[in-house]
């Protein structure tokens, strides 16, 4: 399929999906340090494009998508924010729905983080989604359960034009693991460490996790460990001379980015586009879902579900 990502950021969700397949032949953002560092890690073009701005939505249709993909900004949603859909940066989840009801491709995916379910904007952006024609699947995430060493829990909303509602709800659920990926699972012991620090929203939650967990969910934010700093029940350990946080590129990996991915910018910028990237593997593992459903489409093999069945899928959540 021919795909463009919007908001793409540094790229985890163009990776994730191009690994699945996809060929995506552009992508739009106008974060100058996430641009640069998207520009060194594929060939297609990325724009510098203010989405929320832009009302001639020409220079998206031109690119002929099969898809759209993107994960328009989360911070007026998301618990590390101030949730407030005042803010302004919400409205652009209504924006990814103008220019998916404009451009009107076979499909889409958009991505955020799960508090979105209870927002305002959602559900106008879901409306214009139904006008348009769209049958539309939502799921929420963990992606310790998608390939990721992560705890972190992602929404979706896939559309697909002419559709019907909830048909990929069973393949959301049925290729998930049956137990949470750890880091040593992922890395084994290539981080040389087997404890680290991890600095918390509040000193009422733990900050020092083993890798024979999935980490917690990666954040915009890296701080050292501070001299004050009193031991937590829930810790995995106590605080020693050889305890630390991770590195940027240890973060990097937790969110599936590999090795040879390049990296541009301050430390600061580049903490930031990697907390606010979509795991790589999350992104493979929501495009092959859609993918198996395609090809079973396509072999006659999708019915209809039964009431029965989609609860019982469910359960399996």
């Amino acid at each position: 399929m021919r795909t463009i990502d919007l908001f793409c950021g540094c790229g985890g969700l163009t990776l994730g999906f191009a690994n699945a397949g996809f060929n995506v032949v552009a992508a739009f953002d106008n974060w100058k340090p996430a641009i640069e560092t998207y520009h060194r890690n594929f060939s297609h073009p990325i724009f510098d494009v203010e989405i929320g701005k832009e009302t001639n939505f020409a220079p998206f249709r031109e690119w002929n998508p099969d898809i759209i993909i993107g994960g328009p900004p989360c911070q007026d949603f998301s618990s590390a924010g101030k949730r407030d859909e005042t803010l302004g940066r919400a409205d652009l989840t209504i924006t990814f729905a103008q220019i998916v009801a404009e451009v009107a491709p076979p499909w889409f995916v958009m991505e955020n983080v799960d508090r979105i379910e209870k927002s305002d904007s959602l559900s106008v952006a879901k409306q214009i989604f139904k006008n348009a024609g769209y049958g539309l699947s939502q799921q929420v995430l963990n992606s310790a359960f998608c390939g990721v060493p992560q705890n972190r829990k992602r929404f979706f909303l896939i559309g697909e034009l002419g559709g019907e509602d909830n048909r990929l709800t069973p393949y959301f659920s049925k290729n998930l693991a049956k137990s949470p990926l750890t880091i040593h699972d992922y890395l084994g012991n290539s981080l040389s460490i087997e404890y680290y620090y991890r600095h918390p929203r509040s000193y009422k939650r733990r900050a020092i996790f083993s890798i024979y967990e999935p980490s917690p969910t990666i954040r915009g934010v890296n701080r050292p460990i501070p001299k004050t700093y009193k031991i937590h029940a829930g810790d995995a350990t106590i605080v020693t001379p050889h305890l630390r946080p991770l590195t940027t590129l240890e973060r990097s990996y937790i969110q599936t980015f590999p090795t040879d991915f390049i990296f541009h910018g301050s430390k600061t910028d580049l903490e930031q586009m990697i907390g606010n990237a979509v795991p790589v593997n999350l992104a493979t593992y929501v495009a092959n879902c859609i993918l198996k459903y395609v090809r079973d489409k396509q072999e006659g093999v999708v019915s209809a579900l039964t009431k029965q069945e989609l609860y019982h899928q469910l359960s399996l959540l």
